[in-house]
C-alpha cells in the first residue's frame, strides 16, 4: 500500500494546507513557523514511516506523526486564545487533528500485531 492512498495521511494533508493557507497573512513568523511546522510533520512522518524497511520502524515515526498532533493541537488553542487564529477555523481544525491522532494510534496498534516476537 502506498501513504497516498492512507486516508490518515489525505487527511493530515489536507489539514496542514489549510493551514498554510489561512495563517499565510499572519505576522507573526514564530508563532506562524512553528503552527506550520508541527502541522507539516504529521503527512511528513506518515510517509517517511511507509517508506521504511520495517514495521518498527514504520511505527516510529508514526508516533512521531501522532506527537506532532498533539503539538499542533496545543499551538492552535494557543493561536486562539491570542486571537491568530478564528475560533470556528481552530475548533475544526482541534477535531481534525484530534481524529487524525485516534486514526494513528489506530494504525500504530495494527502495526504492532505484526512485529514477530523475538
Amino acid at each position: 500500500m502506498k501513504f497516498e492512498d492512507l486516508d490518515v495521511w489525505q487527511r493530515s494533508t489536507d489539514l496542514s494546507a489549510d493551514i498554510y493557507q489561512k495563517l499565510k497573512s499572519l505576522k507573526d513568523y514564530g508563532f506562524k513557523d512553528q503552527i506550520t511546522r508541527s502541522g507539516l510533520s504529521i503527512p511528513s512522518n506518515i510517509a517517511e514511516g511507509f517508506e521504511r524497511n520495517s514495521q518498527k520502524e514504520c511505527i516510529y515515526f508514526l508516533s512521531f506523526a501522532k506527537g506532532s498532533c498533539g503539538e499542533l493541537r496545543t499551538q492552535i488553542h494557543i493561536g486562539i486564545r491570542v486571537g491568530y487564529i478564528d475560533k470556528s477555523d481552530g475548533e475544526r481544525w482541534l477535531n481534525e487533528a484530534e481524529e487524525i491522532s485516534l486514526m494513528l494510534g489506530g494504525l500504530i496498534k495494527t502495526k504492532r500485531t505484526f512485529i514477530k516476537p523475538k
